[in-house]
């Protein structure tokens, strides 16, 4: 393709911008020749209109109009040309912008020309003076959009200021007080923050993947709890179900036999009364005629021959009393709650261990405990020392009323389950409180007031929960240990017998809006003796 170029004068009939032959060769009044499709591409691409050649600018896009003889000559020097056979441009590379039919690879872009040029096409510029001042990097696509669209020069410093890409001009103009570093420099800087930002996106990835699988986890775990609570509670209902049934009918069977004892004793009665009644009647038979006898003798004879009356029952002491029921039913169902509680002793693995499993790590607040109490150096214990001792002043955050004292912790969320031992204690509070309780007053201790607590009087209430009214709580036997548990977003408050490891009592639809405090109050202790034993948080043993 070379020699036969050559034989048609050098570069006289070859555009600059295809490096073929010229097709309607066309010349801008800076006197160069370019066909007029090569031209016509090459100012469409630019907001600008200069030379490809010497870079003449034009103020206005120039008038072209096609050179007859130079259009005459390359049509007869175009006949002896073969015809180029030239292989394809991988999609991963740049294409020659000036190749026609099949392009070949580009290896240079010039910025100057904002055209891409393959080994064939970018003879020109390394051989043609004026070619040569032009910059040459190495092939990239869209070349248009690395020019500064006001200057025409190569984007090339960025702006840290606006952010933006800028070119030299644009850094003694509009950007003359803003700081612009070399592309590079800032492309290190970003391909550094594009690491770190990579790193962390991976992070929040990973973050909610370990989220996605706790929420699976959780469910799953769910579905085994309420498989085994289904479980659990079908044995007991059935139980119950079949202990009713057996009271029932043991119910039915007394009060029929009750009933057909009374019946029978009623049958026999009333025989020995139809008997007395033919007996007396048969006397009276006998003694009516006796009445019409007249003759003294005669009457006197036959009254001599009646037999002494039968004897007879004092009716008047005898009765039928009905069948008494009373108490029996109280029985029945005395006999279901044994039945029930000995059927709940069965669930080694029930509601307690499912709650035991939010324990919490709380400790006591010396900040917030009443001047009598005396609180042990890990937290952990608190007693009532009697007499006030100095402590530090904190005013707003310390009990002076009532002998309470707050753990360090709070909870806001979630669930959370803490243990107290309340071993040989004769009375104590036992609960949760929120974060605005009044600290200095005398105010009821109800939910009402931000207290959710079981309140233990041995020698007159029992056991309650401290709602107004008080709500007592069923007690059978000492109380050694207590659990509480809470659901801050279901607004439930939970309290268990751990030895027993049965539920107490559950406060439910309960409002939480602020930080929720276990808290625990001893109780006054007596100079007799009495109560003197502490109050201590004791880590979770489910193995109880």
């Amino acid at each position: 393709m070379a020699s036969a170029k050559k034989s048609c004068t050098e570069d006289n009939l070859l555009c600059s911008i295809c490096l073929d032959v010229f097709r309607n060769p066309v010349s801008t009044r800076c006197g160069h020749n370019f066909c007029r499709t090569c031209i016509t591409k090459f100012w469409d691409k630019k907001q600008n209109y200069n030379c490809p050649i010497c870079n003449h600018l034009f103020q206005t896009r120039p008038y072209l109009q096609v050179n007859t003889l130079l259009s005459e000559m390359a049509a007869q020097c175009r006949t002896s040309v073969p015809v180029k056979v030239q292989p394809c441009v991988e999609p991963a590379e740049v294409p020659c912008d000036v190749c026609t039919g099949t392009q070949l690879k580009a290896v240079k872009s010039c910025l100057v020309c904002l055209i891409s040029y393959c080994q064939t096409h970018l003879e020109p510029h390394q051989r043609v003076a004026g070619l040569k001042k032009h910059r040459l990097v190495e092939p990239m696509d869209r070349l248009e959009e690395i020019m500064c669209k006001k200057h025409n020069q190569l984007l090339e410093l960025y702006c840290l200021i606006d952010q933006v890409c800028v070119c030299q001009i644009c850094t003694e103009t509009d950007h003359r007080f803003h700081h612009a570093v070399p592309l590079k420099e800032e492309y290190e800087v970003k391909l550094a923050q594009l690491g770190k930002m990579e790193a962390e996106v991976q992070q929040m990835i990973h973050e909610r993947k370990q989220k996605i699988k706790e929420i699976k986890d959780t469910v799953k775990r769910s579905k085994a709890d309420a498989a085994r609570e289904i479980a659990g509670s079908v044995q007991v209902l059935t139980a119950l179900m079949h202990q009713i049934e057996k009271c029932q009918e043991d119910l039915n069977q007394m009060v029929k036999e009750r009933l057909k004892d009374t019946e029978k004793q009623a049958e026999d009665l009333i025989k020995e009364l139809e008997q007395e009644i033919e007996d007396l009647t048969n006397k009276s038979s006998k003694v009516k005629p006796l009445s019409h006898i007249e003759d003294h003798f005669h009457f006197l004879q036959a009254f001599r021959s009646l037999t002494d009356p039968p004897p007879t029952r004092d009716w008047m002491t005898v009765e039928v009393r009905p069948p008494s029921h009373v108490g029996t039913l109280r029985r029945s169902l005395d006999q279901l709650e044994e039945t029930l509680s000995m059927e709940m002793k069965k669930l080694p693995d029930g509601e307690l261990k499912s709650v035991q499993q939010y324990e919490v790590d709380v400790t006591l607040d010396p900040d917030t405990a009443h001047p009598r109490l005396i609180l042990s150096k890990d937290g952990k214990l608190v007693r009532d020392g009697v007499v006030e001792k100095e402590v530090p002043d904190n005013p707003r955050q310390r009990f002076t009323k009532y002998i309470h004292v707050l753990t360090r912790q709070s909870f806001s969320s979630g669930r959370f389950y803490f243990e107290v031992q309340s071993k040989d204690k004769t009375a104590w509070y036992i609960g949760v409180a929120r974060e605005s309780i009044d600290r200095k007053g005398e105010s009821l201790m109800t939910p009402e007031t931000g207290y959710w607590s079981l309140f233990l009087d041995g020698g007159k209430k029992g056991l309650v929960f401290t709602d107004f009214p008080p709500v007592r709580v069923p007690l059978r036997a000492e109380l050694q240990k207590v659990g509480v548990f809470v659901d801050y977003d279901e607004g439930l408050v939970s309290f268990y017998d751990v030895e027993a490891r049965v539920h107490l009592y559950s406060a439910t639809g309960c409002t939480f809006s602020e930080p929720l405090y276990p808290f625990l109050c001893p109780c006054n202790y007596d100079y007799e003796g009495t109560n003197s034993a502490p109050l201590i948080i004791s880590p979770v043993n489910q193995t109880d």
